[in-house]
C-alpha cells in the first residue's frame, strides 16, 4: 500500500504556488477550454512553464480535460492532448470515454484519470473505464468509506476520492439544470449553480412551510479531516481537495491541514491540528463542514437549507438590539478564534426574512464583554441598520484578517517553505578535483554531478572536515532543497575554500532544478492521423428503420393509457421493483415489447437490484457504465443505452455501441442539430432519440422526501413518504419541478416544462432517425394519449411539425420548451486555448 497523494486545486498562478508551498503532492488545473471550470485556467502556451514550475518543486501536475467533447471539436481536442503530453503533464483527467480512448492512442504512456463526472460508483464502472486506457478513477462523492473499500478490493486500477470542498447536489456528470434553464452545460464547464437557488416544497399540490429552510438542494461542504486515520489506510491513491474557483488563502490553509493530518495518520500518530487550525479551515470557506456521505447515509445532515453561500464560522446569536450596539451570546468553542475588531460579519435572519434579500453586516469596530457571558458588538456609524436585526438572528463571521496571516507563509513566502530532501555524496581528496553528486531522495534517478575545475591542494592549517562540509552544502535557504543525507569521503587533508563549496552548491542546485524541470520523454503519435484512423474504424451506418414510437412511463397509473396507444415498446421506470412483475405481464399480454429502465446509480450494496433485473429476462434501458460492463457479454439481454452514458461525439457513441448496446440515446448536452449530424455519421437507426420529456435536471443521493417529510436519516427509518406523496420544488419563477425517488431512494428532479423537439423533427427524420421516445413524469392518462397521438399524426403526415408543437403546448402539464434542443447560432465556436 502506498501513501496517498494530497491533491490540491489551482485556478491560476497564485493558487498553484500556494499549493506547492503548503505541501501538495499533486496539483490539478485546467486550460481555458475542455475543462469543467471554464472561468479559470492556464493557456496552452503557459502549460510548459506550469509543468516546469511544479516539477522543479517535486510536485505532479494533472491537467483537467474533463468536459464532454463535441464532434466539431475532436481535431482541436486531439492536437491539444498531444500538446499537453509534450508539455510534460503527469496525467490528464477526462470525463468523455471517447476522449480517454483517443488520448490513449495518441500518447500511450500518458496516465489517464477518469473524472468524477464519469459518475462511477462501482467496481464494474471502474473496470469499464479501465478498458479504454483509464489508469485511475475519481469516485463519486456520494460513496461511503465502506463502499469505497469494497470498490477498492475489486478495482484493477488506482482510485481517488474527494476529501474536502463543495458538494454538488447532483451526481457529477448527471446534472442538466444549467443546460435546461440557461443553455449552459455543467458537463461543459459552465455550471450555473441552480442547486444554490431557493425552492418552495410543494406536497400533493400544496405548499409545505419549512421555516428557515429555503435552499432545499444546496448541500453543505465536505470535510473528511476527522476521518483521516481510516482514509489513509483505505488503499486509495489520492485525496482531492475541491476548489479551482477558490482563492490562494483557501488552497494554502486546506492543503496544509490535510498534509499534516495525512502525515500523522500514515505514521500512526495523533493529528497535531489544533482547535484553531480546525476553526480556520472552516473560516476560510465553508457552507458548513461535515463528512456527509463518507460516513454513510444521513439525509438530515447533507442539506440544512438555511443559506447557499459561504458562511464561515457561526459566532453567536443576537439576544438584544440596542441603538449603539448589538448584544450577542457567543457560540461555544470559539475561544481559540474569538470575535475581534476588523472581522467581517453578517446577520442571518433566515427565520423571519428571505436570505435573497440583502443581509445586514459589515466590519466590526469594537467588541467588549457586557456581563453574563454576553458581548456587545459595535460598527462604524451607518454601517448597519439595527432595525433589520432581531433577537434570535445568527451571527456569522464571513471574513477574518487572521486567515490571511495564517496563509501568508504559503502565499507570500520569503523563501521556499516546501523543501525536497537531497542526498549528497562528496569525494574530497587532496590532489584530485572535488566531486559532489547530488540526488533527490524521492527520485534517486535524478542525479547531478559537479566538480572543481582544478585538483585540491593539501591544507597547511585547516583541512576540510565533514562538519564544515555539511554546514556549507546545507546553506540552501533560497532553494527548494534540504540537505538530508551527506556521505563524505575525505582523504589526504584537502584544502577547500568556502567560496568553492558555495560555488559548487549553487551549480548543483541549479543543475538539479533544470533536470527536474525537463518534460519526460513520451511517445506522442500524430494526433490528426490517430483521430482519422479511429474515425475510419467507426462501424458503418446501419440501414434505416421504419419510424417507431417508444413510450417511457413512471407510474402504474400511466400504464393503461400507454398500452392502449400500442407503441413499438413501453419502458417501465418504476420506483417499486415488485410492481414491475405484474406490469411486465400486462404489457406482454397486450403484444407490446417491454423494457425496464435500470437505475442511473448502482453502488456495491445494490447487487440485489442487478440480480433482480437479470432475473426479469427483459430488455433493459442501461443508464450506467457499471451495469453495461456487467452485461456487455451477455447475449441473452437486449440493451439500449440511455442519455446518462453521456455520448456526445461519434467516438464515444461508437465505443458504447460496440459494448453490447443495440441502440443508444445521446447525452442531453447535444442540441438538435448535433444529434442530427451524429445520426447521419453513425446511422440514425442506431440511435433512440427523445422527442418529448421532462429533462432530468438533478439526480441526487440527497432525498428530499426523507429530509423534509420525515425525521429519519435513510430508507430504514423515514417511513417512505415517497410512496405516499407527490412532491415538487417550485422555483422563484413559479415553475413546479416534479421530484421522483428511484429504487435506491435517489431523487430525480425533473424540469417543469416538457422539452420537445417539434421545430427540428423534419431535420431528424431526414437524418435517418427512426426510433423516437416519449417520456412521461406526472402526465395524466389523457395527457399521455394526447401527446402520443399528436406525434403519431405527425409521423403519418396528417399534421406538420408546427401543428405538432401547438398540440404539445396545449397537452403538456406546465407548457413546453425547446430546452437543450435549442440550436444557438454560434454553437460550433471553440475558444482559443
Amino acid at each position: 500500500m502506498h501513501k496517498p497523494e494530497i491533491m490540491s486545486p489551482a485556478g491560476y498562478w497564485p493558487q498553484l504556488h500556494a499549493a506547492i508551498e503548503a505541501g501538495a503532492d499533486a496539483v490539478y488545473f485546467g486550460l481555458t477550454h475542455f475543462t469543467a471550470r471554464a472561468k479559470v485556467g492556464f493557456t496552452l502556451d503557459e502549460l510548459p512553464e506550469v509543468m516546469k514550475t511544479l516539477h522543479r518543486r517535486g510536485v505532479k501536475g494533472y491537467v483537467t480535460f474533463n468536459t464532454l467533447v463535441f464532434d466539431h471539436e475532436l481535431r482541436t481536442a486531439a492536437r491539444t492532448l498531444a500538446a499537453i503530453a509534450a508539455a510534460g503533464a503527469d496525467a490528464i483527467i477526462v470525463q468523455d470515454l471517447g476522449i480517454a480512448a483517443l488520448a490513449h492512442q495518441i500518447v500511450p504512456d500518458l496516465p489517464i484519470h477518469g473524472s468524477t463526472q464519469m459518475s462511477i460508483t462501482s467496481a464494474e464502472g471502474v473496470a469499464f473505464a479501465a478498458r479504454y486506457g483509464v489508469s485511475r478513477v475519481v469516485l463519486a462523492r456520494e460513496l461511503s468509506l465502506a463502499e469505497i473499500a469494497a470498490i477498492r478490493s475489486r478495482s484493477p486500477i488506482e482510485l481517488e476520492i474527494f476529501v474536502h470542498g463543495a458538494l454538488c447536489v447532483s451526481y457529477s456528470g448527471q446534472c442538466f439544470s444549467s443546460e435546461a434553464w440557461g443553455g449552459r452545460s455543467a458537463n461543459r464547464g459552465q455550471c450555473a449553480q441552480a442547486c444554490r437557488l431557493p425552492y418552495e416544497l410543494i406536497v400533493d399540490g400544496q405548499p409545505r412551510p419549512l421555516g428557515a429552510a429555503r435552499y432545499l438542494l444546496s448541500p453543505g461542504d465536505l470535510a473528511a479531516i476527522d476521518d483521516m486515520t481510516t482514509i489513509a489506510r483505505l488503499g486509495v491513491s489520492a485525496l482531492k481537495i475541491e476548489g479551482r474557483y477558490k482563492n490562494a488563502e483557501y488552497v494554502a490553509i486546506t492543503t496544509n491541514a490535510y498534509r499534516r493530518a495525512l502525515d500523522a495518520a500514515w505514521a500512526g500518530l495523533p493529528s497535531d491540528l489544533t482547535v484553531s487550525d480546525r476553526l480556520y479551515l472552516e473560516q476560510v470557506y465553508s457552507r458548513g463542514l461535515g463528512p456527509h456521505f463518507l460516513r454513510g447515509t444521513n439525509h438530515q445532515a447533507v442539506v440544512e437549507g438555511r443559506a447557499p453561500r459561504h458562511r464561515g464560522l457561526l459566532m453567536g446569536r443576537v439576544v438584544r438590539v440596542r441603538a449603539d450596539a448589538i448584544i450577542i451570546v457567543p457560540e461555544p468553542g470559539r475561544e481559540a478564534a474569538p470575535l475581534k475588531p476588523g472581522d467581517g460579519v453578517v446577520f442571518d435572519a433566515a427565520d423571519w426574512r428571505s436570505p435573497e434579500e440583502p443581509e445586514e453586516g459589515g466590519r466590526i469596530f469594537t467588541v467588549e464583554p457586557v456581563g453574563d457571558g454576553l458581548l456587545a458588538i459595535r460598527f462604524a456609524k451607518g454601517a448597519i441598520n439595527p432595525r433589520r436585526i432581531r433577537a434570535g438572528d445568527l451571527l456569522w463571521r464571513t471574513s477574518d484578517p487572521q486567515t490571511e496571516r495564517i496563509a501568508r507563509p504559503f502565499v507570500q513566502p520569503a523563501a521556499p517553505v516546501r523543501r525536497q530532501p537531497v542526498r549528497v555524496t562528496a569525494l574530497v581528496r587532496a590532489g584530485a578535483p572535488l566531486e559532489l553528486h547530488w540526488s533527490l531522495i524521492a527520485q534517486p534517478s535524478l542525479t547531478v554531478t559537479v566538480q572543481s575545475p582544478t585538483p585540491l591542494t593539501t591544507a597547511q592549517n585547516r583541512p576540510l572536515d565533514e562538519t564544515t562540509l555539511r554546514e556549507q552544502l546545507g546553506r540552501l535557504g533560497d532553494t527548494p532543497y534540504q540537505l538530508t543525507e551527506l556521505n563524505a569521503v575525505i582523504e589526504g587533508n584537502p584544502f577547500v575554500p568556502v567560496s568553492l563549496l558555495n560555488q559548487l552548491r549553487r551549480q548543483a542546485t541549479a543543475a538539479l532544478a533544470e533536470l527536474q524541470g525537463r518534460p519526460p520523454a513520451m511517445n506522442i503519435l500524430d494526433p490528426e492521423q490517430v483521430l482519422s484512423t479511429m474515425l475510419a474504424a467507426v462501424a458503418p451506418s446501419a440501414p434505416p428503420d421504419t419510424a417507431q414510437i417508444h413510450l417511457l412511463i413512471r407510474s402504474p397509473d400511466q400504464l393503461e393509457a400507454a398500452i392502449a396507444l400500442q407503441p413499438a415498446s413501453i419502458t417501465l421506470d418504476y420506483l417499486d421493483l415488485e410492481g414491475l412483475k405484474p406490469a411486465l405481464t400486462h404489457v406482454r399480454a397486450a403484444g407490446i415489447a417491454v423494457r425496464v429502465a435500470a437505475p442511473r446509480v448502482l453502488k456495491p450494496e445494490d447487487e440485489r437490484v442487478t440480480r433482480f433485473l437479470r432475473k426479469l429476462n427483459v430488455p433493459l434501458l442501461v443508464r450506467s457504465t457499471g451495469l453495461l460492463d456487467m452485461l456487455r457479454d451477455d447475449p441473452t439481454v437486449e440493451l439500449t443505452g440511455d442519455f446518462s452514458l453521456n455520448a456526445a461525439n461519434i467516438l464515444t457513441a461508437d465505443l458504447l455501441l460496440r459494448s453490447g448496446l443495440q441502440r443508444l440515446t445521446l447525452t442531453h448536452d447535444l442540441n438538435a442539430e448535433q444529434i442530427a449530424h451524429l445520426a447521419e455519421r453513425i446511422g440514425g437507426s442506431r440511435l433512440e432519440a427523445i422527442v418529448y420529456h421532462h429533462l432530468p435536471v438533478f439526480h441526487t443521493e440527497h432525498c428530499v422526501f426523507c429530509r423534509f417529510l420525515s425525521t429519519g436519516t435513510s430508507y430504514k427509518d423515514c417511513g417512505r413518504p415517497c410512496e405516499r406523496h407527490h412532491v415538487a420544488l417550485r422555483d422563484t419563477h413559479g415553475r413546479a419541478h416534479p421530484v421522483i425517488a428511484d429504487v435506491g431512494c435517489r431523487n430525480t428532479v425533473f424540469g417543469a416544462e416538457a422539452q420537445e423537439v417539434s421545430k427540428y423533427l423534419d431535420r431528424w427524420h431526414a437524418a435517418g432517425i427512426a426510433h423516437y421516445r416519449l417520456e412521461f413524469v406526472h402526465e395524466t392518462a389523457a395527457q399521455i394519449t394526447a401527446v402520443t397521438e399528436a406525434f403519431r399524426a405527425y409521423l403519418q403526415e396528417e399534421i406538420d411539425a408546427a401543428e405538432l408543437g401547438r398540440r404539445w403546448q396545449q397537452s403538456a402539464p406546465q407548457g413546453v420548451t425547446e430546452g437543450s434542443f435549442f440550436v444557438p447560432a454560434n454553437y460550433q465556436y471553440i475558444p482559443l486555448m
